[in-house]
């Protein structure tokens, strides 16, 4: 049974209060007088006068002074808070009916007994004060921090949403652009395309609105969209992929793998130069890897195909899906370009 913030510190202070309250009655037995009414009545003024300075500062001050910084203010007004509270509590006793119990008779204080005492008290109501003050702060600070984690939860989904949301039109635009291509010399295989991409979106669609699929699902979209994008790869561009099942079942994000591999047919193709793509993807000591290697030849300026978001939106992607357990490496090497995904 699990309680809230604020039930679980109304508990902790109904205790503490009741194991204040109740101490007279904790130290009573054969060797120490029992209580009676007149000696709890003259007790119970005590904690009483420390629950008002407490509560006095815990729903007051702190709130309408040291929370605006204005420090001067509220050490003032516990000053005052302590000395009105000390003149209230040596009155009552004064008042009170002594314990009958007791036989010592009473002397008159002197001077520096009643100081002694003052100063004393206005240690002890100084420190209720402090402690309220450390109380409220810490609670106040709990509040802060959990409507932090909040909103940045809230904030790292919606950014998510976002970033996948362009995916989905990404992925989209590459794979018809390929199959505009392929319509010009093969409108059979062209029209078997359009079915393999009808296969692709309704994961692209469905399966990867899902925070997690299994990574056999992810490779089984891998193999489909390679084998569409081998259709219109020239006879001089040599394809070579490593694609294996997973030997335990594993859950990861959707849709990560994907801008590698449409980067690596963006740009790792010639239409007239020898060309290469290797892809690997598979466990490896207990991780998912994907190794891309491919030959390099940029697009011009005027060529906007993709618009140059996929490998953007991954780097986003992978630091609030898997902040500290990835390790992502894409760079030139020569002639080549090499790309590399650690989860």
């Amino acid at each position: 049974m699990s309680y809230s913030p604020v039930r679980m510190g109304r508990i902790i202070h109904t205790v503490a209060w009741c194991i204040l309250f109740g101490m007279p009655f904790f130290f009573t037995g054969r060797q120490t007088e029992s209580v009676t009414v007149e000696s709890y009545t003259r007790f119970v003024v005590m904690p009483l006068s420390f629950m008002v300075v407490f509560y006095v500062n815990y729903f007051g001050l702190v709130k309408r002074y040291l929370s605006r910084q204005r420090t001067a203010e509220f050490f003032l007004s516990n000053l005052l808070l302590i000395a009105l509270t000390m003149v209230v509590v040596h009155l009552l006793m004064q008042y009170l009916p002594d314990d009958p119990t007791r036989h010592r008779p009473p002397r008159q204080p002197d001077f520096q007994h009643i100081v002694g005492f003052f100063a004393g008290n206005a240690f002890l109501y100084a420190l209720v004060a402090g402690l309220s003050v450390a109380i409220r702060m810490t609670g106040n600070w709990y509040q802060m921090e959990t409507m932090r984690r909040e909103l940045e939860k809230s904030r790292a989904e919606a950014e998510l949403k976002n970033l996948k949301s362009q995916l989905n039109p990404h992925f989209l635009f590459n794979t018809l652009n390929n199959i505009y291509s392929l319509i010009a010399f093969s409108p059979e295989e062209a029209q078997g395309a359009v079915h393999d991409l009808s296969r692709l979106l309704r994961y692209v669609l469905y399966d990867s609105s899902q925070p997690r699929v299994p990574l056999e699902k992810e490779l089984d979209f891998i193999r489909n969209y390679v084998e569409l994008m081998r259709i219109r790869l020239p006879l001089h561009a040599v394809l070579e992929t490593d694609i294996r099942q997973p030997e335990h079942t594993i859950e990861i994000a959707p849709l990560l793998f994907i801008s590698l591999i449409e980067n690596a047919f963006k740009h790792g193709v010639s239409n007239n130069q020898p060309s290469f793509i290797r892809i690997h993807i598979g466990e490896e000591d207990n991780h998912v890897v994907c190794r891309i290697e491919n030959s390099f030849f940029p697009k011009d300026e005027k060529d906007h195909s993709g618009s140059g978001i996929g490998l953007t939106n991954l780097r986003k992607r992978l630091a609030l899906l898997y902040p500290g357990q990835h390790r992502f490496i894409a760079e030139r090497r020569g002639d080549t370009f090499f790309a590399e995904l650690v989860i």
